[in-house]
């Protein structure tokens, strides 16, 4: 299950909370990661071995095309950031570590 990581849910970081869940329930070993960083802003994770080798650009048409496909347009228009790493890249993407030690929102 998708895990959210800060701050309350509410109905838009529910959506896209279950479709996570599902991203992880097709691709085994994948974990997600999500919180609203501020009103206007989700933040979300993906950690998949099957990154390993894949472009940038290309891991992120997947995601996005996969959240696309189970959540509404106006709901995917809140999300400002989605990280998409392979393990092996948690310890050198800088983006990473605003998952492990945010900025504080100054909204």
């Amino acid at each position: 299950m998708a895990t959210i990581i800060r701050n309350n849910a509410d109905a838009s970081v529910d959506a896209i909370k279950a479709a996570l869940d599902a991203y992880e329930d097709a691709h085994p070993g994948a974990e997600a990661t999500l919180y609203r960083h501020n009103p206007a802003s989700i933040r979300l994770r993906v950690i998949d071995r099957r990154f390993e080798g894949m472009t940038k650009s290309r891991r992120h048409a997947d995601v996005w095309d996969y959240l696309a496909a189970r959540v509404p347009e106006d709901t995917l228009a809140d999300v400002s950031l989605v990280l998409t790493v392979a393990p092996a890249e948690l310890g050198v993407s800088f983006a990473n570590f605003e998952f492990e030690s945010p900025v504080p929102s100054q909204l």
